[in-house]
């Protein structure tokens, strides 16, 4: 079962919040290192602030695009 750490950015919809997750990726033929970012939606029961770290699982799907389950709450903010 694959788990991801992110930043919650938004918490609008009944027990769904978006979490952003950002990786370094490094250009094949530049070597630069680049910033990539992703949106997941989280299916949440409980309640969850702007800006906290979380981490997530992967589930059955629950919805349309949402295939991913609240672990736990890592910081608060």
């Amino acid at each position: 079962m694959k788990q991801l750490t992110g930043i919650v950015v938004s918490t609008k919809m009944n027990k769904t919040i978006v979490a952003k997750v950002d990786w370094l990726w490094q250009h094949p033929i530049y070597k630069k290192r680049v910033k990539r970012s992703k949106k997941y939606l989280v299916h949440s029961e409980q309640p969850i602030t702007i800006g906290s770290t979380i981490t997530f699982a992967e589930t059955r799907p629950l919805s349309k695009r949402k295939r991913w389950v609240l672990v736990k709450n890592d910081k608060k903010i």
